[in-house]
């Protein structure tokens, strides 16, 4: 209704759904969104037209609607979210983003890759942080080359869980300075135990006065604050939390180093898919989608990943906009401005001979 700004319900009579805090006001700003099997949808999203107020919050389902505290400043008026994932069997949910770093100040505007965790079990304090999240962590994600300058620029990220339990998160980035790196692109991978160490350890605290971060030191807590399973909370614990949001430590990418680094090209888009060759070994192949409308099939090898095809998607440059897997169907869809492409995830006819087929070490193919 124009009148007083409320929504109309649909032609079956039904009320729809505010989206605010569910998705942007402005298609250009980045927002992700995950719906969890009880039905509840976590969202990272812009909670303002003018798309300065960033929130993380939980709506639809059966619990309290909770979100972040935009007074507290928990999150930088930039941040961008790329991806959210719930690995299955766990009470977590992680949030992929950057934004403009607070804690350092030798530099004006240095660009930040983050990761955000809360709990599913999460429900809010009593008197302190009604409605907001009373597990609210995040910490900076490494992903840089000896005497070079980092990958601070996050694109984004795919969860692969394991079998046994856990999962491995890939993300791509580039870097706020071109100068030295102009066009690079990097893949880095993270362990869920890498991340989880640092969400476990030491807390960074603001000094008032001299408005620096510093490394809590102060006596530890117990139920520790932010952990998923404090149940329910003192005040004083929650206060504690209100102002201890960001950890000290760092997660440091597998092997210390990015997986992949390539020069003269952005990547937009990460997916990863786990093989069982004709040899009986288990590789992981990454597909990786460029700016430019091209599609790099990476293979992880002993000795580093090795490409071992780029397709050309569209006939004129045209970023990709999503990737999605069909899991056992062998096919990949290309989202992008103008429809849905599939492509398939071998592409063995390319080999004309044994020994073509060999060289490509591609695990999808064999002779």
């Amino acid at each position: 209704h124009r009148e007083n700004f409320t929504l109309v319900p649909s032609l079956r009579g039904q009320p729809f759904l505010d989206g605010k805090g569910q998705c942007p006001f402005d298609p250009q700003h980045t927002h992700t969104a995950l719906l969890v099997a009880d039905g509840e949808l976590y969202a990272g999203t812009m909670n303002n037209f003018q798309g300065n107020e960033p929130i993380i919050s939980r709506s639809l389902g059966s619990r309290t609607l909770l979100k972040t505290d935009a007074f507290l400043r928990w999150l930088s008026a930039d941040a961008a979210f790329v991806a959210s994932f719930n690995v299955p069997g766990d009470d977590k949910v992680y949030f992929f983003f950057e934004e403009t770093a607070d804690e350092f100040d030798f530099f004006e505007r240095l660009l930040v890759p983050r990761v955000a965790r809360v709990c599913k079990s999460d429900v809010g304090g009593d008197k302190v942080l009604q409605k907001k999240w009373t597990t609210f962590l995040k910490a900076q994600l490494v992903c840089s080359q000896p005497g070079r300058f980092p990958f601070n620029v996050i694109h984004h990220a795919f969860a692969l869980p394991r079998r046994r339990g856990g999962a491995d998160f890939y993300a791509v980035f580039t870097s706020q300075w071109q100068a030295g790196r102009a066009g690079s692109a990097a893949v880095c991978a993270y362990s869920q135990e890498a991340l989880e160490e640092v969400f476990e350890g030491k807390y960074k605290e603001l000094n008032k006065e001299s408005s620096r971060w510093t490394v809590y030191s102060g006596p530890d807590m117990s139920p520790r604050p932010g952990s998923c399973y404090m149940g329910p909370s003192s005040d004083k614990a929650l206060t504690f939390m209100k102002d201890h949001f960001l950890m000290d430590g760092k997660v440091a990418p597998t092997h210390g180093r990015p997986l992949l680094v390539k020069t003269d090209v952005t990547y937009t888009r990460i997916v990863v898919d786990e093989i069982h060759a004709v040899s009986g070994a288990t590789y992981r192949v990454m597909f990786l989608a460029t700016a430019e409308g091209f599609l790099h099939k990476a293979v992880e090898l002993p000795g580093g990943p090795h490409i071992v095809e780029s397709i050309q998607l569209f006939k004129t440059p045209e970023p990709v906009k999503n990737l999605l897997l069909a899991p056992g169907k062998g096919i990949l869809f290309v989202g992008y401005s103008g429809g849905v492409l599939q492509v398939p995830l071998a592409n063995c006819s390319l080999h004309r001979s044994c020994a073509e087929c060999v060289l490509a070490r591609d695990p999808y193919c064999a002779w």
